[in-house]
């Protein structure tokens, strides 16, 4: 594990590594705009045309982010410019920490290991070019095995792609959350207050859900309720805190409206 000193800025939350001609019109943008809703700041890089060589900046941004979301089609392994992605993203998870997360999109995890299928064939046809590049084939099929043996998810027909999305998109501010948890350090010994709540919103299920804080004024009613409101504003599509009810609506004779 590489020292903190050396591990570089995070600019980004996501990067996304994608291969355009298969899904930047279907999948990879449901899942680009679920991201956006979710406050999830992704590195998505969308333009149509490439050169052969992949540049500076996208490695700096893979570099600069806290996870990398990999959508393996069945065309990715046809671009050079994807296995390079790939190749550096790994890299990034060896030396940095990185998380990685495989989307197997209509294709086998098997597939990618072996580099078999339609998948394979996809491969085969980029080996031809670099048939004498022995050094940078083997990257790249060491690259597609350690991809492949990642937890992840897989998309395919048995399973609706929003359903897929919106547990991605729950797995990853989970992660997310990890990485960066909530600063409780100015609310000195309420920790297992905010977890005694957390336990009681059920985070995740389709119910309705109110919980109501009691207590004596200024014993940090409003601070652990904005520090739990925080922690999870972006698990929601919409979001507002709003405080001092009693007190506004006794000034302004009306209660705030929400919008």
């Amino acid at each position: 594990m590489a020292s903190s000193s050396n591990i570089p800025e995070l600019k980004y939350d996501v990067f996304l590594s994608f291969r355009g001609e298969d899904t930047r019109n279907n999948f990879t943008s449901h899942l680009e705009a679920a991201f956006r809703r979710a406050s999830i700041k992704t590195f998505i890089d969308d333009k149509l045309g490439r050169g052969e060589e992949i540049s500076p900046s996208l490695l700096e941004a893979i570099e600069q982010s806290k996870i990398s979301v990999i959508i393996l089609s069945e065309n990715y392994a046809s671009s050079r410019w994807c296995l390079e992605e790939l190749a550096k993203i790994l890299d990034c998870k060896k030396r940095f920490g990185q998380m990685v997360i495989p989307i197997f999109y209509h294709v086998d995890p098997s597939h990618v290991r072996n580099q078999t299928g339609a998948f394979g064939d996809a491969f085969a046809d980029l080996q031809k070019r670099f048939e004498e590049s022995l050094d940078v084939l083997q990257r790249w099929k060491t690259a597609l095995k350690e991809v492949a043996n990642l937890s992840g998810w897989t998309a395919d027909s048995k399973k609706c792609e929003s359903e897929i999305i919106e547990e991605t998109i729950m797995d990853i501010l989970k992660r997310l959350n990890k990485i960066s948890p909530s600063d409780h350090s100015d609310l000195i010994g309420v920790e297992s207050v905010i977890k005694e709540i957390e336990s009681l919103l059920k985070i995740g299920s389709n119910d309705v859900c109110i919980v109501g804080i009691w207590g004596l004024g200024g014993i940090g009613k409003t601070s652990i309720s904005r520090a739990i409101f925080n922690k999870y504003l972006s698990y929601f599509e919409g979001s507002f805190f709003v405080e001092n009810v009693r007190e506004e609506s006794d000034n302004h004779r009306r209660l705030t409206v929400l919008h």
